[in-house]
């Protein structure tokens, strides 16, 4: 009965004595929720209250002080650790550049673990794990297996509900609730505490949100990034805003494409995705997963363009995160040299043995 009691403390649109709720008791909501102690009805009503009001730093960290509690999380005691977060219901436009930068990141030295999904809703789009599959290096829902591929090749993806397979049980209100809720944040803070994090970012003011939530779950390396389509990708053809966490301190982050020679006219895309069948989205259609997939490949075998770009740019400010590198310049030279070495390709091929 948490959650009826947490519903009256929200209050609702005609009531206006409602309050954010304390640490604590987002904690406690979300372990209930996880446990599986509320109602379907009744995690939509919260879940859209907190939307309406709009969710707090000790909201977000309560919730995700939960999911870690009940997950199985991998790559613990891995030094240097950074795990890419991006966003779990995926994208219909973008292509999920992301397991390329990754790829190049670990081809450069890196430990790079990549959180993900697939067929969440509301938008059920396409992800990096329509992309690993079309690859031949499939996520693991393992997370042993996935520990394994990290510490054994620099490069591992695991599926959040692997770690916590609670998740699945709310896939069905997710869709019915059909907005995006927290636990589209939280579901990407299901990282090991001490790992530095490359966290995709919504405009807006929820990039204050993302950065003050990874200091308040304890992370003193990472960067919150308002990449493309709420990516970690920085954008080719404008400047991209992030937040730096280096130890206690938050710092503004601007990375222009132009001054590293990247910029483009345009970001790497796919095609326009016709109207879904109900219950479907772009990660449903087997022949817009195949481009994605093919635009990565191109990408690993040397491939010029918008795609090369953004893949250099976004293992950069991987490696930038993971404090490999001091600057996103560094970064962009080191990215280069694993890409056009073949230690990127070299990683891939490691993930298929």
């Amino acid at each position: 009965m948490i959650l009826r009691d947490l519903l009256r403390v929200l209050g609702s649109a005609d009531r206006r004595d409602g309050r954010n709720l304390t640490h604590e008791e987002a904690y406690r909501a979300f372990l209930t929720i996880l446990d599986g102690d509320e109602s379907e009805i009744r995690i939509g009503a919260f879940l859209i209250a907190l939307r309406w009001k709009g969710v707090t730093v000790d909201e977000v960290t309560g919730f995700a002080r939960a999911a870690r509690e009940r997950a199985t999380i991998p790559c613990q005691d891995v030094a240097g650790l950074v795990c890419i977060c991006p966003p779990h219901d995926g994208y219909d436009l973008t292509p999920p550049l992301e397991v390329a930068a990754g790829l190049v990141a670990a081809g450069a030295g890196a430990k790079v673990l990549l959180v993900i999904d697939r067929g969440v809703p509301p938008k059920r789009g396409i992800t990096g794990a329509h992309v690993l599959e079309h690859l031949g290096a499939p996520m693991s829902w393992d997370p042993a297996e996935a520990e394994r591929a990290v510490k054994n090749t620099g490069f591992g993806a695991i599926a959040a509900p692997g770690m916590l397979p609670a998740l699945l049980g709310l896939r069905r209100v997710r869709g019915d609730v059909g907005v995006r809720t927290p636990l589209s944040t939280v579901e990407k803070l299901i990282v090991p505490p001490k790992a530095a994090i490359l966290l995709g970012s919504n405009t807006g003011p929820v990039l204050g949100l993302a950065a003050g939530t990874m200091a308040g779950l304890g992370h003193t390396s990472g960067i919150a990034l308002q990449g493309v389509g709420g990516g970690p990708i920085p954008s080719l053809t404008r400047r991209t805003r992030g937040v730096e966490m280096a130890g206690q301190h938050q710092m503004p982050l601007s990375i222009e494409p132009g001054d590293f020679g990247l910029g483009c006219d345009e970001n790497p895309e796919l095609p326009m995705y016709g109207p879904p069948e109900e219950g479907q989205g772009p990660g449903d259609n087997p022949a817009l997963v195949s481009v994605a997939g093919d635009m990565t490949t191109a990408v690993l075998k040397g491939a010029h363009g918008p795609a090369r770009n953004a893949t250099l740019l976004g293992a950069a400010v991987v490696l930038k995160a993971a404090r490999r590198v001091m600057t996103v310049a560094e970064g962009v030279d080191a990215a280069t040299k694993s890409l056009d070495s073949g230690a990127a390709r070299g990683v891939l091929a490691k993930l298929k043995i």
